[in-house]
């Protein structure tokens, strides 16, 4: 048996492993407090996956599964006073840390909701949305509909997180293994994290980085199919 056909054995055997909330809830609870030293050396990441939103001064930002705010402060100044910053996150923990962020920076144009991504009451019809390394949400259809729904047609949608690498970078996958173990519940979908994204938004674009184990996708919302949210 060839390499690449044990590699590919070895992935699959993970394909099955889907999201799991309690099991989110419980590893975000035990990380909120070194969370954000965790995540230093993926900053250049943060900032590129930014930069792709095209943010103007008066944009209103979904900052899902926002964590402990980490993006924030960019968010922020690149919509300006006038503009609205919503982070949506469902770990009480990670939330409090980000609270702690709006205060200590003075954020004011920033919003936070509880709730899990897909059940969320988002206010606003949107012109941009982050997903920063939220896997699970991206695995879960209800919370990219719910997503969308609150995104303007034509308006930016921004993802960047870990995926698989072709299966002859086995270092590569390990290291995207590990990483995985402390971040996510569902390795379902790691070979294309952004499917269920991509049939919803146009000029759709995905960049691979560090070696073929992260990816940033973005493209333009279609449709902003108005939810009962939004009357």
């Amino acid at each position: 048996m060839e390499q690449s056909e044990t590699v590919n054995i070895w992935l699959d055997a993970f394909a099955n492993i889907r999201t799991n909330r309690e099991a989110a809830l419980r590893q975000y609870r035990e990380r909120a407090a070194t969370y954000d030293l965790e995540l230093n050396f993926l900053e250049p990441i943060r900032r590129r996956a930014i930069s792709r939103l095209w943010l103007r001064r008066g944009c209103t930002v979904i900052d899902v599964a926002c964590g402990t705010g980490l993006s924030f402060r960019s968010l922020s100044r690149q919509v300006g006073s006038k503009g609205r910053v919503i982070g949506i996150e469902q770990s009480a923990e990670m939330l409090e840390r980000a609270a702690e962020r709006i205060r200590a920076n003075d954020l004011q144009n920033v919003t936070l909701i509880h709730a899990p991504v897909e059940h969320a009451r988002i206010p606003v019809i949107a012109d941009a949305a982050l997903l920063h390394f939220s896997h699970d949400v991206m695995r879960t259809p209800g919370a990219i509909a719910n997503v969308l729904n609150s995104v303007r047609s034509g308006g930016r949608v921004v993802a960047a997180g870990l995926k698989w690498a072709p299966p002859w970078k086995m270092p590569v996958n390990m290291a995207v293994f590990f990483a995985a173990m402390r971040s996510l519940t569902a390795f379902e979908g790691l070979r294309e994290p952004w499917s269920y994204l991509e049939p919803s938004l146009a000029q759709f674009d995905v960049e691979s980085l560090l070696s073929d184990g992260v990816y940033i996708a973005s493209g333009f919302a279609t449709a902003a199919t108005a939810s009962s949210n939004h009357g």
